[in-house]
């Protein structure tokens, strides 16, 4: 290996943005260069007939007495728990749960909401850049271990037995939940969401050379971990705890862990298989992208381009292949591009075998980070399709509300309001109840209304009203055991889900990521990343949601629901940030002077601080520069002034973040750092965080004379 590793250039076209094709092939299996999956002929826009909208007049969900669990403002309850004496305690071997009231809520008074860090350039360094003031650490990386017995990291001594007592490899989501009320310990919740065997494997050629237990190394990579973090001499800084029993720390694998499904679907034919004839238990998780934190003390984690580990659609039964093709599955290859070639290690990856298994991929992911012998579940009444993430919030009346985003091009945003209310109370029987609120309720779609159809001629010019803005219902496909979609079963509608939305003419967005609502208004932001495919030939152009063809850089979309009320059936939109270079005409800063923002790409994940700032990580930035975490106030008279918070390594994709509740300290996952066409172990593109190999890691940032992040 070379003291001074060659940099390769990013390969920038069209179809990829500024992504390397390398990330391409090893994260969503080429996707840009497959048919796009959504061939539907559902109307949009303009040509969309209003639905009937019931209008419930519920007061603002969220908003007001909020409860945020953990130190990170990602989800609310609709009042404070009231205080009640504990129930039985639940199974002895079941490690105590924090109570609930001892969850730090937000500091709402925190900073004036004006964020007061310098912004930092654009730049193309190898390493994680942060403002003046401000210092990072790296927490915990690929390789590192993560139970008590666990080895540590030799890139020459790597076994799937080795890796599943280790942290795994591109983490994504970061969730932290606090186990004391001082803040001074935590669960460290992460997503590793693919891993990259160019820059994992010494002497690496191709998938086909792997050997099988090479492949079982990668897929104990894939999944989740928890891990036990302590905060440092009482700074914004933490690390991992690294002695003493932990007994929450854990690996969650593709291979070695199984998960329950619940739900409407649970049980039906779609989702059995020889192994599971039953269909209620699903061996692993795969392509974990975002999530989010529950009032319950859980952790959501998205299963998004699980398409990518299956072979033999070519030789599935005929009435099969529209459902595989519908979620990216090829059918007619048996070895599409970018295929992983998991079969060789567990022949239930071959569809020629096993068709249904697929099926049982794509879900909504619930983990107890509190209890390592509670089973993960997969909650099928959220849906199936290429889930980034899920966000949650408690109305007033005590139902739960998720929002969720379909990640690919010209696909759907989605919402679930659950059948049961949450229950407040420090109680172990509460807790056992608010588990189950995600099992059973209502999914609707979103369907989009614009007011200057007219205006919108894809350059991204604004409509003579001065904002990209309009009308929006939420269209019902399945409440419990009841389909809405004609022809189609509850079962059916959440199996495929993709499906319902093109029939009840959905509204075909630029790829809907991360989707959160906001604690301080309950305002519901949505990050589009993209959608280079917007107004070519064949496919639909721009219109006042989506206002640009060819979109290299996507948007943010803000919701407010009527009355306020999470649960309501209509909503009002529009689009306060427009993403790209200040410079170009086609973008848009909620009014702000663009020549005061910074240049920004690609809106991937979301977040918010106690502030109620809105946090914009980036994935793919198509100006040229690194990736990196952004910050603007989303109301007041700064609103729309974004600014650039740091920068991540050569390569790197910023995922995350997490902003704790009392606002001093920010996590973000660096992911696939080094990741540029032609990099391998021996060859690196980047050698971040040790100076070796590039390996992905969890970062925390923190301002050095204790003051809250940002503001």
């Amino acid at each position: 290996m070379s003291d001074r590793p060659r940099l390769l250039p990013l390969l920038t076209t069209h179809r990829h943005g500024s992504r390397s094709p390398m990330t391409c092939l090893y994260r969503c299996g080429n996707a840009c260069d497959h048919p796009v999956p959504n061939r539907s002929d559902n109307p949009y826009f303009g040509d969309l007939v209003d639905a009937e909208v019931s209008r419930r007049g519920v007061v603002r969900a969220g908003a007001v007495g909020a409860l945020v669990l953990g130190f990170g403002g990602a989800v609310a309850s609709g009042a404070a728990p009231a205080a009640a004496a504990p129930d039985a305690a639940g199974p002895p071997t079941v490690p105590a749960v924090p109570e609930i009231s001892d969850f730090a809520a937000p500091q709402r008074g925190t900073g004036s909401g004006a964020l007061t860090f310098k912004a930092i350039p654009p730049n193309k360094l190898d390493t994680l850049v942060v403002p003046n003031g401000y210092d990072h650490s790296v927490v915990i990386r690929w390789g590192d271990p993560v139970v008590p017995d666990g080895p540590g990291f030799d890139l020459h001594r790597q076994t799937a037995a080795r890796q599943a007592k280790q942290f795994g490899y591109n983490n994504d989501y970061v969730g932290v939940l606090p186990l004391d009320r001082q803040g001074r310990r935590a669960l460290l919740v992460v997503n590793h969401e693919y891993t990259n065997e160019d820059l994992m494997f010494p002497g690496f050629t191709s998938q086909d050379a792997l050997s099988v237990e090479q492949v079982r190394v990668a897929m104990a990579a894939h999944g989740m971990s928890v891990v036990e973090i302590e905060r440092v001499d009482g700074t914004g800084q933490w690390q991992v705890v690294r002695t003493g029993r932990r007994p929450y720390n854990r690996r969650v694998t593709a291979h070695g862990t199984r998960f329950d499904l619940t739900g409407p679907a649970a049980g039906s034919a779609f989702l059995k298989t020889a192994a599971d004839p039953r269909g209620r238990v699903v061996i692993g998780t795969l392509n974990n992208c975002a999530g989010g934190v529950t009032p319950w003390g859980t952790v959501l984690s998205g299963e998004e381009n699980f398409n990518q580990y299956f072979v033999g659609g070519d030789a599935v039964a005929d009435e099969v292949k529209p459902k595989l093709a519908r979620y990216g599955i090829s059918t007619t290859a048996r070895y599409p591009s970018g295929s992983r070639r998991w079969e060789r290690a567990d022949e239930r990856f071959d569809l020629a075998k096993h068709p249904n298994e697929a099926n049982r991929f794509g879900w909504i992911v619930e983990i107890d980070p509190f209890d390592p012998e509670r089973r993960p579940r997969k909650h099928t009444a959220l849906g199936r399709f290429k889930h980034e993430g899920a966000n949650v919030i408690v109305a007033r009346d005590g139902h739960v509300v998720a929002y969720l985003g379909d990640d690919e091009r010209f696909d759907y945003l989605y919402k679930f309001v659950s059948e049961k209310k949450y229950r407040t109370g420090d109680s172990w029987a509460a807790r056992q109840h608010n588990l189950s609120l995600l099992e059973s309720g209502t999914l609707y779609v979103a369907k989009l209304d614009q007011t200057s159809a007219a205006e919108i001629d894809g350059s991204g010019r604004l409509p003579a009203d001065g904002a990209f803005d309009g009308r929006g219902s939420w269209i019902k496909l399945v409440s419990g055991d009841r389909s809405y979609v004609p022809g189609m079963t509850a079962a059916e509608v959440l199996t495929f889900t993709r499906f319902a939305g093109d029939q009840v003419g959905a509204t075909k967005m630029d790829r809907p990521e991360d989707v959160e609502p906001s604690l301080r208004t309950g305002k519901v932001y949505v990050a589009l990343t993209n959608n280079s495919e917007r107004g070519a030939a064949g496919r639909p152009a721009a219109d006042e949601a989506n206002p640009r063809n060819a979109n290299r850089h996507g948007q943010i979309l803000e919701l407010v629901e009527d009355s306020g009320d999470n649960t309501a059936e209509a909503f009002a939109w529009s689009l306060p940030i427009v993403c790209g270079d200040p410079a170009d005409p086609s973008t848009y800063f909620a009014g702000y002077d663009k020549t005061k923002v910074s240049p920004v790409s690609c809106p991937d994940n979301v977040a918010f601080d106690a502030a109620g700032n809105l946090w914009i990580s980036t994935d793919g930035n198509a100006l040229g520069s690194n990736d990196g975490l952004f910050a603007t106030p989303v109301e007041g008279p700064e609103r729309g002034h974004l600014k650039q918070f740091l920068t991540v390594p050569v390569g790197a994709e910023t995922c995350g973040p997490f902003i704790t509740a009392d606002n001093r300290s920010v996590f973000v996952a660096v992911q696939h750092p080094g990741e540029l066409t032609g990099a391998s172990v021996e060859n690196p593109a980047s050698n971040w965080p040790d100076g070796d190999i590039a390996k992905p890691g969890v970062v925390v940032a923190w301002r050095l004379d204790g003051a809250p992040i940002g503001t």
